[in-house]
């Protein structure tokens, strides 16, 4: 697939000010909850909607979007302003404004990068560089775009390396079969230039660096090895923890879950039944992702080899609905809700960011016992069902 990148020009203003942006009542401030929340967990930002991209900067602030269109910031203080609208985010089903990732040089930069869900001649995903400028987001270039888009399995996690490329989770939009056919884009990683140009290194010569991959939304870099984690949406079973290698192929659509067949990279776990895994971070020795269907955080440990699940633990189970993004920040792990996406059941202050400050890593007091995930491969005598066929298209479930 050719790569197609431009300047975009926009006709409804570059520069969007801090607390000027309007359409909905309380959308340009809003205040956190003081008080604790169940479980030792503090509600810090809430009446939000479908908080999804989030990364702190240096100084503390925590940068989100929102999938309608919305970037905003936390501050330290626990106020919550909207730097920016996007009007023209196709906010459908799983799309809208999704990953966020600042620059490695932020704030020096004060780089900001967005993967976007937009329609021209059919839905598709893009990536825009933004710049924060005196309070102020403006709008800049997209760097990378006709990314395959659908109303599910959009991917949209963004998140630089310690090498300083963007890697990118690209969904296979609903065409299963393109996910095996590393010149195209659907059920890929990608790996970027910040620029948003293809790195000379990459395995096939093109943005992809991995592929196989179904619907994946997580990535985490290991802060000892480097290594790259991804968690992937899988269709009726086997959603996914993958470590994700170059020019390595996980599968999607001939097999899910382990296999026997040397063409394709096995995950590290698998889960049936299936948990929606919506996010990846480390923190304190150990791996968390927030779990839509599964409605809990997750904890795993691995065994020295960074491989080998040690343990592996839910937490906050239906205490707070559906989890989506995590991030660590200091001595504390923030998470958010995703219970107005159409698929939860929101209390009164949803959506929230959640932030929890434990003593120790609860998945480390004691080791519970784990067993390797059952096979399911296509060519075997249990296939997986046709997620097409037998599921609601909602699939992040």
């Amino acid at each position: 697939m050719g790569i197609s990148r431009r300047q975009w020009l926009s006709g409804v203003g570059s520069l969007c000010t801090v607390g000027l942006v309007s359409g909905r009542a309380g959308a340009t401030t809003r205040h956190r909850d003081h008080g604790s929340r169940d479980s030792g967990v503090e509600t810090v930002a809430s009446g939000l909607e479908v908080p999804w991209g989030v990364e702190f900067g240096p100084d503390g602030t925590l940068y989100f979007t929102e999938r309608p269109g919305r970037v905003n910031r936390l501050r330290p203080d626990g106020s919550v302003d909207t730097l920016a609208e996007f009007p023209d985010t196709r906010a459908i089903g799983e799309g809208g404004l999704l990953g966020l990732a600042l620059s490695p040089a932020f704030p020096a930069s004060r780089a900001m990068y967005l993967y976007q869900t937009y329609e021209d001649d059919g839905i598709k995903n893009r990536i825009i560089r933004c710049h924060l400028e005196d309070g102020s987001l403006l709008r800049g270039d997209v760097i990378f775009d006709d990314i395959p888009g659908a109303s599910t399995h959009d991917g949209g996690r963004l998140a630089f390396g310690p090498d300083g490329k963007l890697y990118v989770t690209c969904g296979d939009a609903q065409e299963r079969t393109k996910a095996q056919d590393p010149q195209t884009l659907h059920g890929a990683i990608l790996r970027l230039d910040p620029d948003g140009s293809v790195p000379a290194d990459n395995p096939f010569g093109t943005a992809v660096f991995s592929y196989g991959h179904r619907n994946p939304e997580g990535l985490a870099f290991h802060p000892e090895t480097g290594e790259l984690y991804s968690t992937e949406h899988g269709p009726d079973t086997d959603d996914e923890v993958n470590l994700i290698q170059q020019g390595h192929n996980y599968g999607w659509p001939e097999v899910t879950g382990p296999s026997d067949d040397p063409r394709f990279t096995d995950p590290l776990v698998s889960y049936t039944p299936t948990i929606a895994p919506a996010s990846a971070e480390f923190y304190r020795g150990a791996f968390y992702f927030g779990n839509l269907a599964g409605k809990h955080l997750r904890c795993i440990t691995f065994a020295d080899d960074h491989r080998t699940v040690r343990t592996d633990e839910a937490l906050f189970a239906d205490e707070f609905g559906r989890i989506r993004s995590v991030v660590a920040r200091a001595a504390s792990l923030y998470f958010t809700t995703s219970n107005r996406d159409s698929r939860g059941s929101p209390a009164s202050d949803d959506d929230r960011i959640l932030r929890w400050t434990p003593r120790a890593c609860r998945c480390n007091e004691g080791k519970r016992s784990w067993r390797p995930p059952v096979r399911r491969d296509t060519d075997g005598g249990r296939p997986f069902p046709d997620d097409t066929l037998t599921r609601s298209p909602l699939s992040e479930r």
